[in-house]
């Protein structure tokens, strides 16, 4: 069976992660099925982390904090998460399915696909959504 999205349910929670003024900093989308659905969300990454389970895929879309000593901004990261107990056939569909993620998400700063829950640390992932970033204008660390 083809999987489908369900885009309304799914824009309303990554325009929440979007909104400046919302605590929530991140959203995962998971699978009801053969449907792509908002799972949970939350304030605290280190909550999402624990949503990362080695028998689960799931998509996330995720609000940092990140700049220099000039500027701070939000950056977005659209995260896909494939734990190590999934089967081969599910890991080849989430390669697929991710496409119909991105008609939802469509404004990210970098994507990852992560396996490996160590991958997951926030500081990998702000230093990475740094160096995609562009300039750095904080002379105290260079």
């Amino acid at each position: 069976m083809a999987t489908k999205i369900d885009k309304e349910a799914c824009r309303a929670a990554y325009n929440l992660v979007r909104d400046d003024c919302s605590a929530v900093i991140w959203v995962t989308f998971k699978y009801d099925g053969s449907t792509i659905v908002p799972g949970e969300q939350g304030a605290q990454y280190q909550d999402f982390i624990q949503q990362c389970t080695d028998d689960v895929r799931l998509f996330a879309f995720v609000r940092f904090t990140t700049g220099d000593a000039m500027s701070k901004r939000s950056k977005f990261a659209l995260i896909t998460w494939i734990g190590e107990n999934v089967s081969g056939l599910q890991r080849a569909k989430t390669g697929t399915d991710k496409t119909l993620v991105k008609e939802v998400v469509q404004n990210f700063a970098k994507e990852f696909v992560i396996s490996d829950r160590k991958e997951l640390e926030e500081d990998f992932i702000k230093s990475e959504l740094k160096k995609a970033g562009g300039a750095n204008y904080d002379a105290q660390t260079e």
